[in-house]
């Protein structure tokens, strides 16, 4: 019997192209319509003259949606939502910072606007670093809760209480989800009625049931009816629905939601669950035809995209020769400015330690063992090119953007797919070229091989390292493993 397709709404099915090829295809940011010139400049003092094909569909989109005001679109036309799914590092955070900042230039008072949701406070804390370089100057006001600060400080951030009643101190909020449900259901004056953008970055990971509570929270403050003064009672909310007399006769604002992630899922369930209001997608993931029409077939049933100069290899190896590889890699084949990731705090510690006490190597680590001001340190001088070898735990591979990283090496083989996609998502950014290498245990082998099988890579070439050229570091490998124990003691 033939089989069933599954039957996708035409907004999935039809979705907006956005060219793949990142760098053949830059786009000069004055051939970008619409954006402000005081934006123009702030990018060129960022260095920023091109925008990635990504950031040029989606910028003007955003804008297009917003161009009457506040208030209802074209006509009482509400704004569609919008979805965008493409590979880490090609330019999504820009996409949705220069048209909101834009936006929200010509705002008088202050009410929390736009909020962006992030799942990690990494990730949080890099967007709202974005957010602060654009509207530098403009009077616009970037709030950041994630919990880093006390709940207090957070409410004092956010709201301020004054005779006639509370006043919002944020105009941009970009939080984690567990605590900004906190501040919906428990700091006075905190409202989201007046908000015109939701932001989800990573949707994929919101979407999923931890978070969905979250969200589901964010819509119904958004439209909640205040009742403490008469004067709100002009701009009342109704939900999207049909238009009738009534629903248009007082101005509204339209509640936007855009949504961003390298894995957004293709599952009209999920999405359906998002409430999206006639919803358009832009999307970088999807199969190149060939030259007579058809599809090819390597492509068509990829669930997730990785970054176009992206090569993958993996190294059999056992539990002793681990390190050694390491080593080999850094010293014999003088590998540099490399990512490695192990899947735990301690692994990092321990690896950080021994690589040092080896030596001819400078390394650093980075995880959430050390304050936030020596992360940054480290991270900055590992983009400079001080520090050859940085190894890492996953909390640093979602999202986090490090500039030329030129190897990621898989020190310990990533347990979920997404976990490999993120971590390896990390090197080959913004059209370079870059190389992963997973260590990959024996008896991991098979499972490791089927994981990115499911997932449509089959683009992994096996890699293996001969016994003999490991055996030169062994000596010195063994010293400094003495050294190490000494110093644990």
């Amino acid at each position: 019997c033939p089989q069933v397709q599954p039957f996708l709404p035409q907004w999935l099915a039809q979705p907006k192209r956005v060219q793949k090829r990142i760098k053949d295809n830059l786009c000069p940011i004055r051939d970008v319509p619409g954006i402000h010139p005081r934006l123009l400049k702030k990018l060129q003092m960022n260095g920023i003259e091109s925008f990635f094909p990504v950031q040029a569909e989606v910028i003007p989109a955003i804008l297009q949606s917003a161009a009457n005001g506040y208030l209802l679109g074209r006509g009482g036309y509400r704004p569609k939502d919008i979805c965008v799914s493409a590979p880490t590092g090609s330019g999504k955070t820009l996409s949705f910072v220069i048209p909101i900042v834009q936006v929200l230039l010509d705002r008088v008072v202050c009410h929390v606007r736009a909020l962006v949701v992030l799942p990690t406070k990494e990730l949080a804390q890099q967007v709202s670093k974005v957010f602060n370089v654009y509207t530098d100057g403009t009077g616009l006001k970037v709030v950041l809760i994630t919990g880093q600060k006390s709940f207090a400080k957070e409410q004092e951030m956010l709201v301020q209480k004054k005779v006639t009643g509370y006043c919002s101190l944020a105009d941009i909020v970009v939080a984690t989800p567990g605590r900004l449900t906190d501040h919906i259901n428990q700091t006075p004056g905190f409202s989201l009625t007046q908000l015109r953008f939701l932001i989800v970055d990573e949707a994929d990971r919101m979407i999923d049931d931890m978070h969905q509570n979250c969200l589901n929270q964010i819509v119904k403050a958004a439209f909640q009816v205040e009742n403490d003064s008469g004067s709100n009672m002009l701009f009342q909310r109704t939900k999207p629905g049909p238009v009738t007399a009534a629903s248009s006769c007082s101005p509204q604002i339209p509640l936007q939601k855009l949504l961003f992630s390298a894995t957004l899922t293709q599952d009209p369930e999920k999405l359906q669950q998002l409430n999206l209001f006639q919803p358009r997608l832009f999307t970088s993931v999807y199969s190149e035809k060939n030259r007579d029409g058809t599809d090819t077939e390597q492509d068509t049933n990829n669930k997730y995209t990785l970054p176009e100069g992206l090569s993958q290899c993996y190294v059999p190896c056992d539990l002793n020769s681990k390190p050694l590889l390491l080593l080999y890699f850094m010293l014999k084949m003088k590998f540099t400015r490399v990512l490695c990731f192990t899947n735990s705090r301690e692994a990092s510690h321990r690896l950080f330690l021994l690589v040092q006490a080896f030596g001819g190597v400078t390394v650093a680590e980075f995880s959430s063992r050390l304050p936030p001001n020596e992360r940054k340190r480290t991270m900055k001088e590992f983009e400079q090119g001080k520090i050859q070898l940085l190894i890492s735990t996953d909390a640093t591979a979602r999202g986090i953007d490090v500039k030329g990283v030129n190897y990621v090496i898989n020190y310990d083989a990533p347990q979920f797919i997404r976990t490999y996609i993120h971590r390896v998502g990390r090197t080959a950014r913004a059209g370079e070229a870059g190389v992963a290498f997973s260590l990959v245990l024996r008896i991991q082998e098979r499972r490791f091989l089927r994981m990115l099988r499911d997932a449509g890579i089959q683009d992994i070439k096996k890699h293996p390292v001969k016994g003999n050229s490991l055996k030169p570091l062994v000596q010195q490998y063994e010293g400094a493993l003495c050294k190490l124990e000494k110093t644990v003691k």
